[in-house]
């Protein structure tokens, strides 16, 4: 790609991160005097002694005795306690775990979580995790964790209640939109996620689902396409479903080479922000691994920053229709700088904009065609009868072969016949090629 900066992992001494996982624009203070020998905004002296004192009256007079590196810790979590959500300080275990999240396997429940009104929500469960298996949704609120109220928790305190060793229980108290607070039990278990699966719906339309964006996952995609293909004979698909529904986001890079794979040229997404490498430009190459069929892509709630990338370029290109429900609304950029002592700092640097400079921060990508969750009751037909059935029939007047009733209760269940709005993207795919063949 030749107009594709390709980042590698911690490039220019960190790594840009678009996702909330695993569990993550600062607000800027005035610009200070710049000291002109060093370039660097000189430090507030008066602020520093007012610190130092602080420090040291609480070591001095504290009920219990505290040492320095709790107290130079706490204060470091809260100089970043008034940014964003997003911004964090991630101590070894932490840092560990978010390198360990964008490779495809780590720890935990599997849920991504953001904070609102001061309560943990969900932003969405990760597929084939306990989390997904319990049932847990986007946009419910967890309110206790084993019993204890989460009113106050910062997310990282949050998290590090939620983690444990694989296979220890844990009990969340979730409260759904519109109803009364539940219990639901999860075990912890080693979270390995695959992020992109892919199959033949019916006939020769495909469906890929990518459920977090991951370091490999562009070559995934790209592999799902050619197997698709593959698949249907060695045709070209007929229309391909990209569900991008609860995927909370991941690696830049990762939405760069997925929208590339659908895009012959044109920009993707740019970046902007203060510091000298924030502001990046991402465009797409001539190949088109998806051949230009027709595409749906659905989305939903929680659908954030990664995905909203991918959805935006679609969008704004034309080259897809985008249908679900509002996606989340994560517009901005994560850089991790590693420290010294395997820590790391976790900071929004920039925000991200669609080809047509639409901004998604607080706002999400709004689907062309709305289409909300419904649940689907497979029908138990009673064997019917057609005029073939009958003894006796007259034969087809154009010479035509009989077609007696089938027997649709012997049908083995289809990933679309339980997901409503992946069956009216298969509709709506099915309409495009009847209106194109006419």
């Amino acid at each position: 790609m030749p107009h594709l900066p390709r980042l590698t992992p911690l490039a220019l001494s960190l790594a840009l991160l678009l996702g909330s996982a695993p569990l993550l624009a600062a607000e800027q203070s005035a610009p200070a005097i710049e000291d002109t020998e060093t370039g660097k905004a000189p430090l507030p002296l008066e602020e520093l002694r007012t610190f130092a004192e602080v420090m040291d009256r609480v070591k001095a007079a504290y009920v219990e005795p505290i040492d320095d590196k709790t107290l130079l810790e706490n204060a470091i979590k809260g100089m970043l306690s008034n940014l964003d959500p997003h911004s964090a300080y991630l101590e070894p275990e932490a840092f560990a775990e978010l390198q360990e999240s964008t490779s495809g396997e780590f720890g935990g429940l599997g849920v991504e979580i953001g904070q609102e009104d001061g309560f943990l929500k969900v932003i969405s469960p990760i597929d084939d995790s306990p989390a997904a298996a319990a049932g847990i949704q986007a946009g419910d609120f967890i309110i206790k964790i084993d019993g204890q109220p989460t009113k106050g928790l910062s997310m990282m305190e949050a998290v590090e209640k939620m983690r444990g060793k694989p296979g220890t229980v844990i009990i969340l108290t979730l409260i759904r939109e519109g109803g009364q607070p539940f219990d639901v039990e999860l075990k912890r278990a080693i979270i390995k996620t695959k992020s992109v699966k892919s199959q033949l719906l019916e006939g020769d339309y495909g469906y890929i689902r990518i459920s977090q964006f991951q370091v490999n996952t562009g070559e995934e995609v790209g592999k799902a396409l050619a197997s698709l293909k593959k698949e249907n004979g060695g045709k070209k698909l007929g229309g391909l479903v990209l569900d991008l529904r609860n995927n909370p986001g991941g690696v830049l890079q990762a939405a760069v080479e997925v929208s590339d794979h659908f895009l012959t040229k044109g920009l993707i997404v740019y970046t902007k922000g203060r510091i000298a490498n924030s502001e990046l430009r991402f465009s797409a190459d001539k190949a088109d691994a998806s051949e230009g069929v027709p595409l749906v892509v659905l989305i939903n709630g929680g659908s954030a920053s990664a995905s909203e990338i991918v959805a935006g370029a679609l969008q704004d290109h034309k080259r897809g229709i985008l249908m679900g429900t509002d996606s989340f609304g994560k517009g901005s950029v994560q850089t991790v700088l590693p420290l010294n002592n395997d820590r790391a700092l976790k900071l929004t640097t920039a925000l991200y904009f669609t080809p047509k400079g639409r901004s998604i921060q607080a706002q999400g990508i709004i689907p062309d065609v709305e289409v909300r969750r419904a649940k689907l009751t497979r029908e138990q037909d009673a064997e019917t009868f057609k005029e073939a059935d009958l003894a006796g029939h007259l034969g087809n007047g154009n010479g035509g072969a009989d077609k007696p009733s089938s027997k649709k209760n012997e049908d083995k269940p289809r990933l679309q016949d339980d997901d409503y709005q992946l069956s009216q993207a298969l509709n709506l795919l099915k309409g495009l090629n009847v209106a194109r063949q006419r």
